[in-house]
């Protein structure tokens, strides 16, 4: 059982005779039983209400501005009574169409929002737009020490990562993985390579292929693994199955101390790959926001780089110019100077670009 919320607008060419419109209507709903209440609003237009005894009801808006708009909302048990809310719709639609004929610019008939249901189907992208998915399933949900850890299934992209609210791989998403590894442009063999965070096992799994001398993956959240291992195996293969490889170790750490020990013992990658949450949840006291968090990230990946070396990381959505331009500021403030590149890609699961020489969901090359 779910609350479900039908939107119809109707945008005209010319305004609406306000009271032909609602005498036409009223026999729709009397036969559902629902009670009307006019509100006359003058100038600026009508709002009538119209309530069933199961709860169920309809605002219609008139606005003076040629715009009609109807908001249904019902709490259906079954299909039955769904059905019955798309039966009034599909009458409401006809009825106007047929009353209003040449006067209808634009029709437009939104999908029912689903409210209170078992599975949450709503995501946000990073620029605030609202993406229903096709979610079906909820694999996995539970709280870590750090953070809420779900796992849904999605038909079209698969199995879901979403930490906090935020979505950050599905098994859909290898041309994320390909961007923050450089796009096939870098030669990983024989390399030492450091992976911040990344519990997923997506970047890992890719890079254990590619014959590097050793790969180290800092990830703070075992349950994170856990799961991304018994979950998400489209990403990450059986390459979490154990923590140790004959090429690489996953360490369960906060990256941030192991980066400042790395930096005083010497210790240099060919490669530094940052894919940390995009909100931080270190427990470093240095975490005083997030701009803080990510220089001091920046800092210390570029102390244990090579001289040749690299380090790739992702940006935020294209739209974000903003942002990202923030981030591009950042980078002038580092110990010592660096120069980057980026390469904008479409990753499925986030229905939206990100940055990797345009804005988009970047990927970020320092060198």
């Amino acid at each position: 059982m779910a609350a479900q919320q039908h939107l119809l607008d109707f945008c005209l060419s010319a305004p609406a005779d306000g009271r032909t419109v609602l005498d036409a209507l009223q026999p729709i709903f009397q036969e559902r039983s629902m009670t009307e209440t006019v509100h006359n609003l003058g100038e600026n237009g009508y709002l009538v209400t119209y309530v069933a005894k199961s709860g169920s009801f309809a605002t219609l808006r008139m606005y003076t501005d040629k715009l009609l708009t109807f908001d249904i909302h019902s709490y259906e048990a079954d299909n039955k009574g769904r059905a019955a809310i798309e039966t009034l719709c599909n009458r409401l639609e006809e009825k106007l169409k047929d009353l209003l004929q040449g006067n209808i610019k634009r029709l437009k008939r939104l999908p029912a929002i689903v409210r209170g249901g078992t599975i949450d189907r709503y995501w946000p992208t990073a620029d605030g737009r609202l993406v229903e998915y096709d979610i079906d399933d909820v694999v996995y949900d539970e709280d870590s020490a750090y953070q809420n850890i779900k796992i849904l299934h999605s038909k079209q992209f698969g199995n879901i990562l979403i930490l906090n609210g935020d979505i950050n791989l599905g098994e859909s998403d290898l041309p994320y993985t390909q961007a923050i590894m450089g796009n096939g442009a870098e030669d990983y063999t024989g390399k030492e390579i450091l992976i911040l965070g990344g519990g997923d096992g997506g970047i890992l799994y890719e890079l254990v292929k590619l014959k590097p001398k050793m790969v180290t993956m800092v990830e703070i959240s075992f349950m994170v693994i856990d799961a991304c291992c018994k979950h998400m195996r489209k990403t990450c293969g059986d390459v979490l199955d154990n923590l140790k490889g004959d090429c690489y170790q996953v360490l369960v750490e906060d990256c941030v101390p192991v980066l400042k020990t790395y930096a005083a013992e010497g210790r240099l990658f060919d490669y530094v790959i940052n894919d940390l949450t995009a909100v931080p949840i270190s427990t470093s006291p240095e975490e005083e926001s997030t701009w803080d968090f990510l220089r001091l990230i920046l800092d210390l990946a570029v102390k244990v780089l090579k001289p040749t070396g690299k380090y790739f990381t992702q940006g935020n959505c294209a739209n974000l110019t903003e942002a990202l331009a923030m981030y591009e500021e950042q980078l002038n403030k580092l110990y010592c100077p660096v120069e980057y590149s980026k390469k904008v890609v479409c990753v499925p699961s986030y229905a939206e670009l990100y940055p990797f020489p345009n804005y988009g969901n970047a990927f970020y090359l320092l060198k």
